[in-house]
């Protein structure tokens, strides 16, 4: 009988440590989870500590405990081989789904399109380019909260500061999080009263107090808690990286993307599903990623897209070769930045060789969304050499370059870089051509910033054009014809006699100039400046 007490009350207390692992970690049951197998490794050893104490404590000359204790000699053999059999599961299953053996299925788990930069990116308005980047946006939002007195001391500002679309504008958005265990005891009844908008623009912070306050959060300890909600409605989901988002009415849901392997056990990561989570009333929908509505702007998390592609730039030409030889492989650069557009958010970064030189090959956008992805053959400089070219340019007021924007001015790329101060505040803008990262342009506006850089690029023969200037033709006999070099690019510049304007022809861009000289009759197309026109074509005569 005591015996049977004794299983009894062990079978108990297995059972109720198993259940607080499961309680802490919340590991999805699901094959494809490691964590599932490690909590099943973790209950046998539970299993196998008492047995093999309980075996230590009956070794006895007397028959009856002596069988008892072969008998349990005899369950832990049994425990430990199943414990073995769980552990090489879990290797085997690791070795096999790894691009060591799987390089061409890793390879193609994204496929870029190939893009034309002018035509795929609008020239965004100038009030419409996100000034701030994330720490930026901390600063204003931690800004915020220490001037609301009545509520600073019991909650803080989240880290999370999420960037979407809302209403047509690029803002960050993150919840208020509990100051404390004990101001969540005494708050959390009434949930979170409020999340932080910034808009990236004009930087207006605000604060948006809600009239039924937010129950489901990060900050939540118990059922609550947004991981744990989401593991006992889908307990065999495997969550990726959470956002915080507002629909169109300026309702909070928590975006929650769900893992699909889709090579062996653990390989090949994609997003197969996501669950809008309502964070104040904790209702769900769960939908295929494809049915996504379009509020939603982050469902792919810009890390797991930014591997993808690094999977389809090394694994080119197979595992051992970008490891090895390196043949064509191509990888992202370090950093990423958010640009707005068709109402979604898509992850700007560079492409460059894995050789680790300063210069890229192209560039990609990935929508989080849709992780639809487009790469744009641009060769110029990467994006920290672009930095440094800023920040060279006020080197003696010692800002800082925050990581660049990709924006487009006049059909060509352009790095938009905000300058910060030592307090972290953007305190100047910078312009850099992608491609003559050398044209730095600087302002203490964005429309000054903006304006220099036009005027620069016009006078290197950058073929800029001014908004609302119009081209226009000329024919005329060329009757003055000198040539200066810009930036170690050579420049024709001609006087015609029906004309007083100067002409200003770029030889990178116009080669036949070479053919004219004083005499020949020549047809131009032009955009009137002052004192220089610049050549935008060259027709036969």
């Amino acid at each position: 009988m005591k015996s049977r007490k004794g299983k009894i009350l062990a079978v108990i207390v297995v059972l109720i440590l198993a259940g607080i692992y499961y309680y802490v970690t919340i590991p999805a049951i699901n094959i494809h989870s490691s964590g599932f197998w490690t909590f099943l490794i973790a209950v046998l050893v539970l299993i196998l500590a008492y047995t093999a104490l309980r075996g230590t404590r009956l070794h006895s000359v007397d028959d009856i405990k002596e069988l008892r204790y072969l008998k349990g000699r005899k369950v832990i053999k049994i425990l430990l081989g199943l414990i073995g059999i769980l552990v090489l599961i879990l290797a085997v299953g690791t070795i096999l789904s790894s691009p060591i053996v799987n390089a061409k299925k890793y390879q193609k788990l994204l496929e870029p399109q190939t893009g034309d930069f002018a035509a795929d990116i609008d020239e965004i308005a100038l009030d419409n380019i996100p000034l701030l980047d994330k720490d930026s946006a901390e600063l204003l939002g931690n800004r915020k909260m220490g001037s609301m007195v009545d509520m600073v001391s019991q909650f803080e500002v989240s880290s999370l500061y999420s960037q979407i679309n809302y209403q047509g504008r690029p803002v960050r958005v993150t919840p208020l999080v509990y100051a404390s265990p004990i101001k969540w005891l005494t708050n959390q009844r009434d949930g979170i009263p409020a999340y932080i908008t910034i808009d990236m623009a004009t930087q207006n912070t605000e604060l948006v107090k809600l009239e039924e306050g937010i129950k489901y959060s990060q900050s939540e300890y118990l059922n609550r808690n947004i991981y744990r909600h989401l593991r006992f409605k889908y307990p065999t989901y495997m969550f990726d990286q959470l956002s915080f988002e507002i629909d169109d009415n300026g309702v909070p849901y928590w975006i929650c993307p769900v893992k699909e392997y889709t090579i062996g056990l653990f390989g090949g990561q994609t997003i197969g599903k996501v669950v809008l989570c309502n964070a104040i009333t904790g209702e769900c929908e769960s939908m295929p990623v494809e049915d996504c509505p379009t509020w939603v702007d982050r469902v792919y998390p810009a890390d797991l897209l930014i591997e993808l592609y690094d999977y389809h730039g090394t694994l080119i030409n197979g595992f051992f070769n970008s490891i090895l030889g390196q043949k064509g492989c191509l990888k992202t650069t370090d950093g990423f930045n958010y640009i707005a557009q068709d109402d979604d958010v898509w992850v700007y970064t560079g492409v460059t060789s894995v050789s680790g030189d300063r210069s890229n090959v192209g560039f990609v956008l990935m929508n989080q969304r849709t992780s639809e992805t487009r790469y744009y053959e641009v060769a110029g400089a990467e994006e920290y050499s672009a930095m440094a070219s800023a920040e060279g340019q006020v080197q003696n007021l010692g800002y800082t370059a925050a990581f660049p924007l990709l924006i487009n001015i006049s059909g060509d790329p352009t790095y938009f870089i905000a300058l910060k101060d030592n307090a972290g505040l953007v305190k100047k803008y910078a312009m850099v051509n992608v491609q003559k990262y050398q044209n730095v342009a600087i302002g203490d506006t964005v429309e000054e910033c903006r304006e220099t850089y036009v005027d620069m690029m016009q006078s290197s023969g950058g073929g800029f054009e001014h908004d609302q200037q119009e081209k226009e033709t000329v024919s005329g006999t060329i009757s003055r014809m000198a040539q200066g070099v810009i930036d170690g690019n050579t420049h024709f510049y001609l006087v015609l006699e029906e004309s007083d304007q100067i002409f200003d022809v770029p030889l990178v861009d116009f080669m036949d100039i070479l053919r004219y000289e004083a005499g020949d009759r020549i047809t131009m197309e032009y955009i009137p400046g002052d004192p220089l026109a610049n050549v935008t074509g060259i027709e036969e005569e």
